[in-house]
């Protein structure tokens, strides 16, 4: 027979004491403090600390780099910093045509960043590497590039460039540079590479991609190197489709890895990895982007790298036509070793990108020690850069924009680095000066040229590259601005038809065409559409000054 059980006072006193136990165990479990990215804790045990309160959700977010469409970041973009803690946002050409609209898109999503459950700040990434590729448009200086460093052969050179162009950066808030680009120049045919390059030599540029690096740091700014490990001698774009480099495992060692060496050594934060396939290392095809041998063993372990891996684009079709789809891009670049994943579009959280790996986090123990291996490391390296001396401020200061953008003290070093690498190649009329009734045509596809030419050349006419051999019988003189391979096919075809003109030719990017066209007596080599290089070749095929320029790849004359 069962007791009867009786609810005595000395009863009830038990069960309430139990009570009031169980729900103070479960409120200060409810309460206890979560580490917050500020707090006075040294970084390794910090970042620790926050990576092992994080949700699944969480960790993965903070190695995805997003970029947005248009101007303003919409409700998806700031849903993902709100919700998942997205780690970093990248900023394209196309958010970037009004300075003070970027400036209060950054400003707004670093607040909500801050916001979160730890307080992280954002890395805000873009690509402004001077000269050809410049994201940051704007008010943002335009620059002569990093082939007229390689011109100019100066340490210092780079040095200021990378300290100007991140100054200007800097007051938008971008706080991490996807530059220098240190691809060697080797395939002159290139279309992806060209005056992004400091040239062909990979003691060149690794000397000068080190600058650049320092000059960046001293203004604030964190850089990257890329694109590991070189896609210089490659004419094929990895946005299309995926490059296929065939040299020897001796040349890859002792050319395309030297620079990168140059910039670890120096310090660099962080270094891109390309979409490109080593057909003599990675004879499965595979792209050094999906590559645990190339990105663990090599840059890790022979080169001794201890800073972030970034892919590039996971868009390009070089990379995700390989992996089958963009959810095992993801998986497989994580797994490989990349620490952030860029995407220049933000997927919706219902998409296989976020959902499969998600799934996949839950379900292999193995991938989800990998992503907090690599939030951690991003966290680290937030952490030791957010609270040095020396980082861009967080939120943009919206007041000093104007007086900080474009950089004026730049501009005069940008012009005079435009001078300095201005290059004769051949010299037959320098110092060019026309005879009185001399017609003179000058033919670009810059407007910026005519308006250079026309200050030197005001009777000169002007005419498009396309139209150029319809009328160029009655002129003496064509000064002819050759940018492309199909400014090239028009050269040549006005050099066969009329082959007793006088030529001069201003090479603009890569100086590579002027190989093509021998019989042109006067070339100047300049490696930008840059305002300030249009003045330096006018000014140095007028005579105004000798330019020293030398250049930076072989096999022309």
């Amino acid at each position: 027979m069962k007791k009867k059980f009786s609810l005595t006072k000395k009863n009830l006193l038990s069960l309430l004491c139990v009570f009031v136990l169980t729900v103070n165990l479960n409120s200060n479990s409810a309460l206890k403090k979560l580490p917050n990215f500020y707090d006075n804790v040294p970084s390794e045990k910090l970042a620790s600390d926050i990576v092992e309160n994080m949700t699944d959700e969480e960790l993965l977010a903070q190695t995805f780099m997003f970029g947005w469409a248009g101007q303003d970041p919409g409700d998806l973009l700031l849903s993902w910093i709100e919700e998942s803690g997205l780690g970093s946002i990248k900023i394209f050409g196309w958010n970037t045509g009004d300075s003070h609209k970027l400036a209060k898109s950054i400003s707004l999503l670093q607040k909500k960043s801050l916001e979160g459950r730890f307080g992280i700040p954002l890395f805000v990434a873009t690509d402004q590497e001077g000269g050809w590729v410049r994201h940051v448009k704007g008010l943002t200086s335009e620059t002569p590039g990093n082939l007229a460093i390689g011109a100019s052969g100066r340490p210092q050179d780079s040095y200021y460039s990378g300290y100007y162009i991140s100054r200007e950066i800097r007051a938008l808030g971008i706080n991490l540079n996807f530059a220098p680009t240190v691809d060697l120049l080797t395939d002159h045919d290139s279309s992806i590479i060209g005056p992004r390059s400091f040239g062909d030599s990979p003691h060149a540029a690794g000397i000068l991609g080190a600058a650049f690096v320092k000059g960046s740091r001293d203004a604030g700014v964190l850089t990257t190197a890329k694109h590991f490990p070189g896609h210089g001698d490659t004419s094929i774009d990895s946005h299309g489709r995926l490059p296929k480099i065939n040299i020897s495992e001796e040349t890859f060692r002792n050319r395309e890895l030297i620079p990168f060496k140059y910039l670890i050594d120096a310090g660099v934060p962080a270094i891109m990895t390309g979409h490109l396939n080593f057909s003599s290392i990675l004879p499965n095809g595979e792209p050094a982007t999906f590559s645990k041998y190339l990105l663990t063993d090599i840059l890790r372990g022979e080169l001794g790298f201890k800073g972030l891996i970034i892919t590039d684009d996971m868009m390009m079709h070089g990379a995700m036509n390989f992996a089958g789809g963009i959810a095992n891009a993801v998986k497989m670049a994580l797994e490989a070793g990349n620490d952030i994943i860029e995407s220049s579009t933000t997927p919706r959280h219902y998409q296989a990108f976020w959902k499969d790996n998600i799934r996949a986090m839950r379900n292999d123990p193995q991938f989800k020690s990998r992503v907090k291996d690599a939030a951690f490391r991003i966290l680290v390296e937030k952490l030791k850069y957010f609270k040095s001396d020396n980082h861009v401020p967080i939120l943009p200061d919206m007041e000093k924009l104007h007086d900080s953008i474009p950089d004026k003290e730049g501009q005069k070093f940008f012009l005079s680095l435009a001078g300095r690498s201005t290059t004769i190649v051949r010299d037959a009329a320098i110092p060019f000066k026309p005879e009185e009734n001399e017609d003179i045509l000058l033919v670009s596809a810059y407007k910026d040229f005519f308006t250079h030419g026309l200050k030197r050349f005001p009777k000169a006419k002007i005419i498009e590259v396309e139209s150029a051999h319809h009328h160029a019988r009655r002129f003496d003189t064509i000064i002819f601005c050759l940018s492309d391979k199909y400014s090239l096919s028009i050269l040549q075809k006005i050099m066969n038809k009329y082959p007793k003109k006088k030529y001069i030719v201003i090479s603009v990017l890569s100086p590579a065409f002027l190989a093509k066209v021998p019989q042109a007596e006067t070339a100047i080599a300049i490696y930008s559409y840059s305002p300030a290089s249009f003045t330096a070749a006018f000014g140095a095929l007028c005579g105004d000054f000798s330019a020293g320029g030398k250049l930076p790849i072989s096999g022309i004359k």
